[in-house]
């Protein structure tokens, strides 16, 4: 779950890190009166759930009330990046000297706290080089000191020792909210320096373990409401429909039944030179979302072969293809389809793909998965 700027920067002006000064606004009209009240130049930031926001032109300048509202006027209502804009952050413009960055988040290699530093902020620094960016592993059960910070401030940057003394007291803010509210993730990017020496955040991203939000009395119903839910537009309308789906960034789309088995998939689209599009799987009741599931699928479309593996004990593959099947009648999907069906119910599914859709499954999972890749590939592949 990510909250939204500017639930980011609430939480983190209690937590003493400076932000800049601003109101959220819905309307036009509130839109120029926050521009009034704040004064300036100001900033009009889409609050929606996406980052990368100034390339898709969420984020706007105004030097007056009057340019404010026509912005707003732009922005509200529009969609990016899948996202509608309902909400503004209308916000005071910043003399930014220097971006850098700064983060703290769960590292699966050290199973602990990572706390971040980067001499260069901004829109690109996702493609930095793994170089570009200091990394500091915090003992979770002392957390980090203050001198660890400078040391790691002041050997990625050339900063004066004053402002490497602010970085570092900011390094433990964010490192107490970060603890706190059991976050996976909170990132200041940018991160700036003033043209007066002051050190602001003038963006903010906190990503929550959905599982930890009920034990915390400080994100409050609202807070939590107007979260931006994580994950790919995909991702979010495979929550809505309660299906285990997870966006990859390959061609090969996989339908399977149990987490174990869609995950033996992917490992063998990769084995045999592939790259799967997505893990889903439809085991247990979601047999009965086949239609849903396999229009979620098809919807990527980087998809150019779709590979379907049951195998069953105590599931019927003979059942779980019924619904395969339907869903294939219904969407008539312009991608090959290949199968490979073992387990109970095994020969009746044989029989219903051959009777309904004129296929043959695949004797060995193996042959399945190497037909998929090669289809994806361009490959002619045999019927």
């Amino acid at each position: 779950m990510n909250l939204l700027e500017h639930q980011g920067k609430e939480l983190f002006a209690s937590t003493g890190i400076p932000v800049p000064t601003g109101r959220v606004v819905s309307t036009v009209d509130a839109a120029a009166s926050a521009a009034e009240i704040v004064g300036g130049r100001v900033v009009l930031k889409s609050q929606i759930g996406t980052g990368k926001r100034g390339k898709s032109g969420g984020i706007l300048f105004a030097d007056d009330p009057g340019q404010a509202a026509a912005a707003a006027g732009r922005l509200l209502g529009s969609e990016i990046a899948g996202f509608r804009v309902d909400r503004l952050l209308v916000e005071q413009g910043v003399d930014i000297d220097r971006e850098l960055y700064t983060a703290l988040l769960n590292d699966p290699a050290t199973k602990g706290p990572l706390l971040l530093f980067g001499a260069h902020g901004g829109m690109d620094v996702e493609e930095a080089g793994p170089g570009a960016v200091a990394r500091l592993p915090i003992d979770i059960r002392r957390g980090p000191g203050r001198d660890e910070c400078r040391e790691l401030v002041a050997g990625a940057a050339d900063l004066p020792g004053d402002v490497v003394d602010r970085i570092a007291d900011l390094m433990l803010a964010v490192y107490r909210l970060y603890r706190t509210l059991e976050a996976d993730l909170v990132e200041i990017n940018p991160l700036v320096l003033t043209g007066s020496g002051e050190v602001v955040a003038l963006d903010s991203k906190i990503s929550l373990d959905p599982g930890a939000v009920p034990r915390h009395r400080e994100l409050t119903g609202e807070l939590v409401e107007q979260a931006a839910p994580a994950g790919t537009e995909l991702e979010r309308r495979g929550r809505e429909l309660g299906l285990q789906f997870i966006e990859l960034d390959g061609d090969v789309g996989v339908l399977a039944n149990g987490a174990g088995l869609t995950m033996t998939t992917l490992d063998a689209v990769h084995h045999h030179g592939g790259r799967p599009a997505n893990f889903l799987e439809i085991g247990g009741d979601a047999y009965t979302k086949a239609t849903p599931a396999l229009d979620l699928v098809l919807r990527n479309p980087r998809v150019r072969s779709l590979l379907v593996n049951f195998c069953g004990a105590f599931a019927r593959t003979d059942v779980m293809t019924a619904g395969v099947v339907q869903a294939i009648e219904e969407l008539s999907p312009d991608v090959p389809v290949f199968f490979s069906v073992h387990g109970t119910g095994e020969a009746e599914a044989v029989a219903l793909l051959a009777d309904r859709l004129g296929v043959t499954p695949y004797d060995r999972m193996d042959d399945a998965v190497r037909a998929a890749v090669r289809a994806a590939a361009g490959e002619e592949v045999p019927a």
